[in-house]
């Protein structure tokens, strides 16, 4: 007798003989002699009784068949196969529809999900070929029942979801130094310990390639300036070597002579020694700059996960005072000013700023004049972003200025957003450290249900009983995801699990990494706060001191709640300003089939990034910055503030330094500035025209129009996805940005 069934998508569940009488009496309506209940009632019995105690639905279908053809009732039979086969077909159907739409490269959301990835190529064909069938399977097999109906029903997004049966980890903050001065093995090949700058940037660039084919996120390094600055040493002293054999005399007193900056000058009027130290600079100077320049060209040309995505790479720098690291910042800054190829802006690394007082800030700090060249450079080229270290809840206690690893007590960050630095389990720093995986809770189809409901305060009280169990939800599902993770083996893994996690270098292959993975964060993400609150209030946080306030009482609820799952599950949970960029559209399409077009709500073709003020919304920087500062302490996984301009912004970095003086101010952690900039890709014309079509120049129409499409830059809004084109559009200025008191 037949007790349970197991599913097409593997689950077990109780039998039902009510299905096997339905799908009969469907089939015989298809009949010219209809209905036969008794039949039915016969059929269905039999097969009940003389079944297995388990069976699949695939053979208690063909039991059904064998019965039928048994009967007096063939055509019936013939209606039930043919039902069947339908049935087939139409599960196929979606999957037929997606992959002609990848092999005809159709301009949509599955093909222009990632901006930076090519799906077009055939690298990126495959991609999405295996991507879009391995989510189907994650939802069959990986993901239990609970979390399986909150995804369907448009309640959660689990990211990376493609990337789940691979066990990998989404991102990671390398400590570099380990690879320039162990060397490390990656495929068939070994590479040495750094030994020049040359070397250095080389391995910078491998390193992140290499660990980004074993990972589903971004790859960073936290300390770039402190890593490479060693070698700008060692390459200076590589030039006294070779003045030694042009001048037949011994330099090596000097090796290790005083530098105070490591700055071109003219020879003329210099003799002795203080010429030939000059003579060094000189060309070590040179050496680096190529570096650099070779380090960005990199990193904008050599493709990972297929070889269909340019490197999503960042570097976090600025804090070194050293001759040798004010020497690496200077210089990855002027060849980032002077463009790669024929001038076009790099799109990686995604480079930051870390701003610290004391350091780099005020105009006595030892590195001011680098935090002047990088805003400067920042008007022309969009990078570096700006990371504030003096934020309350970016500071460490353990950071002193005369430390010369203090870089390890420095909160760095991936350029999109995504921010390590708090540790349950280890010491508080972002090396060596990233998120495991995070997923996204929709707060905006919570606010909608509560709509029907006219009490404001019962309203509101609803929305939060509905948010506090999708929160539950979202904690088990980060958990049940980590447990899987955790059964993977270090050699899954061979550079992350050996050079670059923190405490991997004492596991071996063979060994599970779940005694070093916790030291990584499980996000909670959220996008739409403007839209949610317009639907519980009729206003959205950037025009309402009462939704500002419902706002911040929200994501301070969400905060609490994490560090309850902290504490429960024993993870390093942290609440996320998700970066949504194909999620963005997704969440608000679903809902508006199933609400209809609600004012403020579902009415645009995107939910607004987190909790940012919706760019729509015209208002100054200022009120911008005000707003959107609260949040930044309560979304410890990540976050970001952007002030759009307008205008040509290469003359004038001052207003790139004025927004950093209102992060300053008001205590925000991370944040840029975005602006237009267009390329003339036959003549090299740039302007910030808007509306530019064509050359003012030359004529020509191929003009590169750079866009931040989230964190990152985007060469070209081809790759653009509908909803996030659709938020490009409404994008307005923030005027009024004044220096900062």
């Amino acid at each position: 007798m037949i007790q349970t069934v197991v599913k097409r998508d593997g689950r077990i569940v109780g039998f039902n003989e009510q299905k096997i009488m339905a799908a009969i009496r469907k089939a015989m309506l298809h009949t010219e002699k209809g209905e036969d209940e008794n039949l039915i009632e016969k059929i269905s019995s039999h097969i009940i009784y003389k079944g297995k105690p388990q069976m699949t639905v695939e053979a208690i279908q063909d039991a059904v068949e064998v019965e039928l053809m048994r009967s007096k009732r063939k055509d019936v039979a013939k209606a039930y196969i043919q039902y069947r086969n339908q049935r087939s077909i139409a599960r196929k159907a979606k999957t037929r529809d997606v992959f002609l739409d990848i092999v005809n490269i159709k301009s949509n959301d599955v093909t222009r999900e990632n901006a930076n990835m090519n799906a077009d190529t055939p690298a990126g064909m495959m991609m999405k070929f295996a991507s879009e069938t391995t989510k189907p399977f994650v939802d069959d097999y990986l993901l239990s029942e609970e979390v399986r109906d909150a995804v369907e029903h448009n309640y959660l997004h689990i990211h990376d979801k493609d990337y789940y049966p691979t066990k990998s980890l989404t991102c990671c903050q390398h400590p570099l130094d380990r690879i320039l001065n162990e060397g490390f093995t990656a495929g068939h090949g070994s590479s040495r310990p750094a030994k020049r700058i040359e070397t250095a940037s080389v391995l910078a660039c491998i390193s992140l390639e290499c660990a980004q084919n074993e990972m589903h996120g971004g790859q960073a390094i936290p300390a770039f300036d402190f890593y490479l600055a060693p070698f700008v040493r060692s390459s200076f002293v590589e030039e006294m070597k070779s003045l030694e054999k042009l001048y037949g005399q011994d330099f090596s007193h000097l090796y290790q002579c005083e530098i105070d900056d490591y700055l071109s000058r003219d020879l003329d009027g210099l003799e002795g020694e203080e010429r030939v130290v000059q003579f060094a600079v000189n060309r070590t100077v040179a050496r680096v700059h190529q570096s650099m320049e070779a380090f960005i060209h990199n990193m904008n040309t050599i493709h990972s996960r297929g070889g269909n995505q340019v490197v999503f790479s960042s570097i976090n720098y600025g804090t070194d005072i050293s001759a040798e690291g004010r020497c690496v910042v200077r210089e990855i800054l002027k060849s980032t000013y002077e463009g790669v190829g024929n001038g076009e802006t790099a799109i990686f690394p995604i480079q930051i700023w870390k701003k610290k007082r004391g350091v780099n800030y005020q105009p006595q700090d030892r590195n001011y004049d680098l935090y002047q060249l990088a805003c400067k450079v920042t008007a022309r080229r969009f990078f570096p972003n700006f990371i504030n270290l003096d934020a309350t809840f970016n500071q460490s206690d353990a950071w002193r200025l005369d430390d010369p690893k203090r870089y390890l007590n420095e909160v760095a960050t991936m350029g999109c957003r995504t921010r390590v630095f708090e540790n349950r389990f280890g010491e508080k720093t972002s090396i060596g450290r990233g998120n495991l995986s995070f997923s996204t809770i929709n707060i905006v189809k919570l606010a909608i249900e509560c709509m029907d409901v006219e009490d404001r305060q019962q309203r509101i009280d609803k929305f939060f009983a509905k948010l506090d169990n999708l929160l539950e939800v979202t904690a088990r599902q980060l958990d049940e995801r980590f447990q899987f993770q955790k059964t993977a083996f270090a050699k899954q893994f061979p550079l992350l699990m050996s050079k670059l996690w923190i405490g991997s270098d004492k596991l071996k292959g063979d060994e599970s990494v779940e005694s070093v993975i916790n030291q990584g964060t499980l996000g909670i993400g959220f996008i739409g706060l403007a839209e949610c609150l317009k639907a519980l209030t009729g206003r959205h946080h950037g025009e309402s001191d009462e939704a500002q306030q419902l706002g911040v009482k929200i994501v301070t609820y969400m905060r609490d709640r994490v560090k309850d799952f902290s504490e429960r599950y024993q993870h390093n949970y942290s609440v996320l300003a998700t970066p949504a960029e194909g999620l963005s559209g997704k969440f608000t399409k679903r809902d508006r089939k199933q609400f209809g077009v609600i004012p403020g709500v579902t009415d645009r073709d995107y939910y607004t990034n987190s909790n940012h003020v919706p760019v729509y919304y015209k208002c100054s920087a200022l009120h911008k910055a005000q707003v959107e500062a609260p949040y930044h302490q309560l979304t410890l996984g990540g976050h970001i503030f952007y002030v759009e301009i307008d205008g040509d912004a290469t003359h004038n970095p001052q207003v790139i330094m004025n927004v950093v003086d209102m992060m300053d101010k008001y205590n925000l952690g991370y944040g840029s500035v975005n602006h237009n900039r267009n390329r003339c890709m036959d003549c090299g014309y740039e302007n910030a025209d808007a509306e530019l079509e064509a050359c003012p120049k030359c004529g020509g129409r191929h003009i590169d129009k750079l866009q931040r499409i989230t964190g990152y830059l985007v060469g070209t809004t081809d790759r653009w996805n509908n909803a996030k084109l659709s938020e490009l559009n409404d994008r307005v200025t923030h005027v009024d940005t004044p220096q900062a008191q």
